[in-house]
């Protein structure tokens, strides 16, 4: 009973091509929601949270719904070609009006030389009146810009400054100029919102396109895959949704997306490189795998091995539908529960650390988010080999714990702590991540049968969507009320730590001891 890695790399390349697109998406429409068009964190939060609302009704229904086609190109092939080319055509579009924008802020965009200064002026002369500063000693007691600093100091701050014989970017242009100057692009933006209408319009579609074939392209794999292996085969299936996403931050290195002084950059020819990233990925998927005959070879090596779900009455069996047992029950709960809980905490980091990285740490997002890419890609198959010896759960409760320290840990970084200990907790929570997300959606499937492996990755991504749906709102709204460098990383710890005490209580989803039978219960290679 060995795994073929090489048939679950060409069917990962649906999740390399999801990846590549959420990893795009969730570092720069935070920047461009806040940076360019000024929203505050509270309504940019609920903005990030509409991909997953849109997630909780369409991820299910396209899983169901993908569960039911008999095509002769398989029941999930249709759907993820489909909604691949329209989601990367739709990400391009999104530059238009991003570029709009751009264009009624162009006055305020240089960050050098005479024409910077001129940029200070015209933020000056807007009269912005900023009410949540985090700088204490340079501004005190929530007081507007005008009362604390005069127009000739205010013009005369620097983008960078030296210390130590290099140029980093001053402290007073991050705490004072970035967050003037989008109160100044909310002056614009509430002026002529043009530009924001169809960028949200836009986003919508987007949105509704990347939906439709989410679910169909992460049911492939245990359509393919006997139950036992799919740990394993999950650990293959992240390591190349990880690569996507690594691949888009070396990217946004290359293009300098992370670099305070480019808030106000142009993101069109960084889409367009994106989408091309999808459409070779999605033509690799389309010209080795073969969705339909290797899913009928599943089915025959599954009979082979004993493999087979239960007995079951005659209905059960008609309908390809099995009842689950109270226990079992009991314990999707949980695991739904606990999915809930860790993406409450996760997201609330992925969703906003590109805006926190900025204007808290003064640090490149780019940088500590590879890290914690290459960290995870490192662990997925150790993670898979292990998961498969010593079970899903003591796993997941080990990956629970990692993240746990490392967002714990991180609630006392500033911005003169030193960069590498950052890079160390991200990679920690790398490692933790990919512990978790390894085993946890196979722990949910587990507990399906074959025709309705679909519906169940459904209720994993209803779970999920739902804690992302309502994280980046009540983060938001914390974060403006009591401030970012309060709220950011104890938010996310504390909704870590509730998955751990779910997670204990978990009876079902481990692979079932009784699937080994006969000679095969000998045989524990890989």
């Amino acid at each position: 009973m060995k795994l073929n890695y090489k048939r679950v790399i060409f069917v990962g390349f649906a999740f390399f091509l999801i990846s590549a697109f959420w990893q795009a998406y969730d570092t720069i429409v935070p920047k461009i929601l806040t940076d360019k068009f000024g929203l505050p964190q509270a309504w940019s939060g609920a903005i990030m949270a509409l991909d997953n609302i849109f997630a909780l009704v369409l991820l299910p229904i396209f899983g169901a719904i993908s569960d039911k086609v008999n095509s002769k190109h398989g029941r999930r092939t249709p759907f993820i070609v489909i909604g691949a080319v329209v989601a990367a055509i739709l990400l391009v579009t999104l530059s238009v009006p991003d570029a709009m924008q751009r264009t009624q802020l162009e006055k305020v965009t240089a960050t050098e030389g005479e024409a910077y200064t001129e940029a200070l002026e015209t933020i000056w002369d807007a009269n912005p009146t900023v009410q949540d500063w985090t700088t204490e000693d340079v501004i005190d007691d929530k007081k507007p810009l005008q009362e604390l600093i005069s127009r000739e100091d205010f013009t005369a701050i620097p983008v960078t400054v030296e210390e130590n014989g290099k140029q980093v970017t001053s402290e007073k242009y991050t705490n004072i100029v970035v967050p003037a100057r989008q109160s100044y692009a909310a002056i614009v933006t509430e002026n002529d919102p043009t530009a924001l209408i169809i960028f949200m319009a836009l986003l919508l579609f987007t949105l509704v396109a990347m939906g439709t074939f989410r679910s169909p392209a992460v049911a492939l794999m245990p359509d393919v895959t006997i139950k036992p292996l799919r740990s394993k085969a999950n650990a293959v299936i992240n390591l190349m949704g990880t690569a996507g996403g690594i691949l888009v931050l070396l990217l946004g290195t290359v293009f300098g997306t992370g670099k305070t002084a480019n808030a106000l950059m142009s993101y069109t020819v960084f889409f367009s490189v994106v989408a091309g990233i999808m459409m070779i990925a999605l033509a690799v998927f389309l010209w080795r795998v073969r969705e339909v005959k290797w899913a009928a070879e599943m089915q025959e090596e599954t009979a082979r091995l004993g493999l087979l779900e239960g007995d079951g009455s005659e209905e059960e069996k008609a309908s390809g539908e099995r009842k689950l047992s109270r226990g079992e029950l009991i314990s999707l709960f949980l695991i739904l529960g606990s999915v809930v809980l860790w993406f409450m905490g996760y997201n609330a980091v992925t969703s906003k650390y590109s805006v926190y990285a900025g204007t808290v740490l003064d640090k490149d997002y780019n940088t500590t988010l590879l890290i914690a890419n290459a960290a995870a890609i490192v662990a997925y198959l150790p993670v898979g080999f292990l998961s498969s010896k010593l079970g899903r759960k003591k796993m997941i409760l080990a990956g629970v714990l990692i993240l746990f320290t490392a967002f714990l840990s991180a609630s006392f970084m500033t911005s003169s702590s030193p960069l590498m200990v950052m890079n160390i907790l991200f990679a920690m929570a790398g490692i933790g991540w990919a512990t978790i997300n390894v085993n946890s959606y196979p722990m949910v499937v587990e507990l399906s049968r074959g025709s309705n492996v679909g519906k169940y990755t459904g209720f994993y991504y209803t779970a999920s969507m739902s804690a992302q749906v309502l994280t980046p709102v009540l983060s938001g709204f914390l974060m403006d009320r009591f401030g970012m460098d309060k709220i950011f990383f104890p938010y996310a710890a504390l909704f870590v730590a509730l998955a751990f005490v779910t997670m204990l209580f978990v009876r079902h989803g481990d692979a079932k001891p009784e699937a080994k039978k006969g000679l095969e219960a000998l045989d524990v290679d890989d």
